[in-house]
Formats: structure tokens, sequence, C-alpha cells
């Protein structure tokens, strides 16, 4: 469950000020669901994700994610935190000197298992992606569309309950945008809960879901079929 109660989010502008981008927005997201954050650019979507992640604070209000809270969490429990958390970026931040499978595997390296243990979940997660006949090329050898599935598949590796998508087809042509959002509803499918940024209407539109503008510092609910562009 994630849970926002009266958060208010600013951020520094060169000009020394404060801009708001979030006032007063309360939102409830149960486990399991897939939701879109639409908004035109610098609307505060990606502040929200930052936000379920902790890693920007709120300036008034609480987040709350499965059990931590943004007013009670140590700085210490965040890493902790985001282990039950997939993160799947538009550049993908790929780890350009390792092949596939050690890209993947770098996930679980760091949460500190090793071993046959690690090989056997890389390769399944691999084969979740349809990438095992990739594992060993690297990442400049990949399309854009196979980038984007290694960073689904080290996403997914930990067993997260969460995916935070900010713009993860926003590099992709049409086709393989359409491919890689069937992937992130099958992660859905199987339990996950998905929240996705995105600027593309159209996928929106193809794959509805329940669908959240953020716009004027507010957080509306949308018919995914009325937007237009």
């Amino acid at each position: 469950m994630i849970e926002l109660s009266h958060v208010t989010v600013s951020y520094e502008t060169p000009e020394n000020t404060r801009r708001v981008v979030l006032d007063n927005v309360s939102l409830r997201v149960e486990r399991g669901e897939l939701i879109y954050l639409v908004g035109p650019t610098g609307s505060g979507k990606s502040s929200l994700l930052k936000l379920l992640n902790m890693e920007q604070q709120p300036d008034k209000g609480v987040v709350r994610v499965a059990d931590a809270s943004s007013d009670t969490i140590k700085p210490a429990d965040i890493p902790y935190l985001r282990r039950s958390l997939g993160i799947v970026f538009q550049d993908f931040q790929l780890l350009p000197d390792r092949n596939v499978f050690d890209n993947v595997a770098f996930a679980q390296y760091v949460t500190g298992h090793r071993g046959k243990a690690v090989k056997s979940k890389v390769l399944h997660v691999l084969s979740r992606v349809g990438l095992s006949h990739k594992r060993r090329q690297y990442p400049h050898q990949l399309s854009g569309g196979e980038q984007q599935r290694v960073v689904i598949a080290r996403a997914i590796i930990n067993d997260p309950w969460i995916i935070l998508a900010d713009e993860p087809t926003g590099n992709l042509d049409p086709t393989v945008a359409d491919e890689i959002q069937r992937l992130l509803i099958g992660l859905h499918r199987s339990g996950m809960t998905v929240v996705m940024a995105t600027h593309d209407y159209r996928l929106v539109r193809s794959f509805p879901a329940r669908t959240l503008a953020v716009m004027n510092r507010q957080i509306v609910e949308v018919d995914p079929r009325s937007l237009k562009g």
C-alpha cells in the first residue's frame, strides 16, 4: 500500500526561490494496482516517484510505502526499503563494461547474495523478460528495447512488490514501447504494484488502467480514454 497524506513538495529554482510542484496532495494506491502518472514536463511526476523511494522528503505531510513512513524512517533504513522496490529508468543506466548477466546479477550482489543461487535467479528473470539468449552480450550490442528488458530484469530480481517506472518507453519506438508495456502489465498481473510516469498518451489509451494526472500542483484521477496527444 502507498499513501500520501497532505503532502507538499517544492524545490529551489536558479533564482533562489522555491517552486511548489505538489500542494497538500493526498493519494492512496492499493497493493497490486497499475497506476499511470501523466502530466506535462515539470508537473511533478518524477518528484512523486522520488517521494515513494524516499529519495526526496516532503516539505509537509507524510508519505507511507508499505511499513515505512517518511516522518519516522531513519536514513540508514532507506536502502532496506528500496530493496522492496524495483526502479525502471528511461535512460537504462546499465553498466557498459558488464554483460547482460552481470548487469542483472549486480542487483543481487549488492544485497549480499552469492553463488549458485544468484546464477539461478538471474537466468530465471532473464527468461521471464525473454533475454536468456542475450545473457553474454554487452549493452552496446543490444537494441533499445532489449536494454530496457535488462533494466526490468534487474528491477525485479530481488522480488519487489512495487515497480516504479519513470518514462520507461520514452526512448523507444511505438512497437517496442508496446512490447515493454505488455511486459510491465504481465508483472502487474503477477501481483506487483506498478506506478509508471509517462507522457505517452497513446500507450495509456492502448493499455488503460487507473490514470492520475499531475497538474496545477494537484493529482487528479482522469479517464485514460480522454487523453489526447
